[in-house]
C-alpha cells in the first residue's frame, strides 16, 4: 500500500430536463466512472417544483483524484445537466 488514503467527493448532478429518470441516471453514471472511482451512496435533493438534482458520494485514490476528468465524464453522460463538486474530504480511517 503506497499510504495514500482515499477520498469522498459529493457531486451534485442537475438531470438535462424534468423527465430524465434519476435511478435510471445513477446506473449509467456507474457504469462510466473510471477504475478507482465508485459511487458509494446517492440521494434525491428536491430543488423546485418536482424538480430534484442527485447528490452523489464518489468514493477515489487520493492519488489518482482528478475531479476535472471526473466532472468532463459526468458532463458526457446522456441526461446530465450541470455538474457541481460539492465537497470533498478524507474517508474516515478504518476500524
Amino acid at each position: 500500500m503506497n499510504g495514500m488514503g482515499r477520498l469522498i467527493t459529493r457531486v451534485k448532478i442537475m438531470p438535462a430536463d424534468i423527465d430524465v429518470n434519476l435511478d435510471a441516471l445513477v446506473e449509467k453514471v456507474k457504469g462510466k466512472m473510471p477504475d478507482g472511482v465508485q459511487v458509494k451512496r446517492y440521494s434525491k435533493e428536491p430543488i423546485a417544483f418536482g424538480i430534484n438534482a442527485l447528490l452523489l458520494d464518489m468514493v477515489m485514490d487520493e492519488d489518482t483524484a482528478d475531479t476535472d476528468s471526473l466532472e468532463e465524464g459526468l458532463r458526457s453522460i446522456d441526461g446530465v445537466g450541470e455538474v457541481e463538486i460539492v465537497s470533498m474530504s478524507r474517508e474516515s480511517a478504518r476500524l
